[in-house]
């Protein structure tokens, strides 16, 4: 993920709408990519990870995961040190589990974005 932002008329109109929802998510709290999708109405879980892939660095890209709360291969360290800073319920891994690295604990920290009454446009 870059940490560089672009000016917003820069983003494709699809790509300014996923990073509008990534910012709507308390922290503390994740939606999964295809949650984001189904959010706008239009897309898929791999168009909403297509974006963030490339855009999501100006947002807070660990609010939005996998279905199943595995940590984004190759930022687990990053993502691990914000859900700690945020509170964000976690999993611990079983001894089994390559690496050890925790996931986010989906029951408790999906979010539906019920706080707010409707879609950005």
């Amino acid at each position: 993920m870059s940490e560089e932002s672009l000016p917003a008329d820069a983003l494709p109109e699809y790509a300014e709408r996923v990073l509008e929802v990534t910012d709507l998510i308390p922290p503390g709290r994740v939606m999964t990519y295809g949650d984001v999708a189904e959010w706008l109405g239009e897309g898929g879980p791999r168009q909403v990870g297509r974006v963030m892939a490339l855009y999501g660095g100006a947002v807070a890209w660990w609010r939005v995961v996998r279905a199943d709360g595995v940590l984004l291969p190759g930022h687990e360290l990053r993502a691990l040190d914000r859900y700690r800073v945020e509170g964000t319920p976690l999993r611990e891994a079983s001894r089994t589990a390559e690496g050890h690295v925790p996931r986010v604990d989906m029951r408790r920290a999906r979010w539906d974005g019920g706080e707010h009454a409707e879609a950005p446009t």
